[in-house]
């Protein structure tokens, strides 16, 4: 971990210990230290998915939905393996010390979060209580779309993978209403089919939650979101702005903020624990 102002340790973690509810907003690196790839540039993609490498395929390239039309069996492999990733990860320590501190606040926490790991939920993180922003690789929906219809991704999804090639082998998902190729309802690079009705409904809940804060105090703690896709970011500094508190950030590289911004450079996992050592 890089050298943390201990002021800024401190009034960290005196904002979460006095505060009556938590919004926890986290990006990527909130799961590097469950063991899972950021994919930050083309290397990092390439390290996890050699085949990608051979072909000169970048994320923002592989990451989109033509892929599910021009190459299903290389959209699905692609995404297969990330779900196997997913399924095998274990939410680091940092997971279970923030469940800790939401739950013994008046009004909880609540999770706001453009990973689609699903590895919130399962830590113990409620369902209610999570909004996914891009999406869930654990659901499903028509690639067309025919309809707007999303549907948990089945457990034991018969679904292989050519490692040297990373195409999916055996039946793809397939749409429940009309038969085409399923895909994962998770929001793409340059993406017009993707279906927003669980993550709008999730929204929702989140609106209703704020409102029972209206007159209280809350803390914001922003982990691991990147400025290359800011929408965690920019979700973080509107909360604490609205609700004039400062802004928790803990980020290895991007920390710097503004005037309200306690910025505790390092990994997720280390400087969850330095505020719960501080608290």
């Amino acid at each position: 971990m890089l050298a943390v102002d201990e002021a800024v340790l401190r009034q960290s973690a005196e904002a979460i210990r006095t505060a009556e509810g938590m919004i926890i907003l986290a990006g990527a690196g909130n799961s590097v230290d469950s063991g899972l790839p950021e994919y930050r540039g083309p290397e990092g993609l390439w390290r996890a998915y050699p085949p990608l490498a051979r072909l000169g395929i970048s994320f923002e390239v592989m990451a989109n939905p033509q892929w599910f039309e021009s190459d299903p069996q290389l959209a699905w492999g692609f995404y297969g393996h990330r779900l196997a990733l997913y399924r095998g990860a274990v939410p680091h320590k940092g997971f279970e010390l923030l469940r800790q501190w939401g739950a013994a606040m008046e009004h909880g926490s609540f999770v706001f979060t453009s990973n689609v790991d699903g590895l919130f939920q399962k830590a113990g993180f409620p369902e209610e209580r999570i909004v996914e922003c891009h999406g869930s690789v654990h659901h499903l929906q028509c690639t067309k779309p025919c309809c707007a219809a999303t549907w948990p991704l089945p457990e034991d999804l018969p679904l292989g993978i050519e490692e040297a090639t990373l195409l999916a082998k055996g039946t793809l998902p397939r749409c429940r209403s009309c038969g085409a190729v399923a895909r994962p309802n998770v929001l793409m690079f340059d993406d017009r089919t993707w279906s927003p009705g669980r993550t709008s409904a999730q929204q929702v809940k989140f609106r209703a939650w704020q409102r029972t804060l209206a007159r209280g105090r809350f803390a914001v703690i922003e982990i691991g979101a990147g400025t290359a896709v800011p929408t965690v970011r920019e979700a973080a500094e509107q909360l604490a702005a609205a609700g004039r508190v400062p802004l928790i950030r803990v980020n290895p590289r991007d920390y710097q903020g503004e005037a309200n911004v306690l910025s505790l450079p390092g990994s997720a996992l280390e400087v969850l624990q330095a505020i719960a050592a501080a608290m």
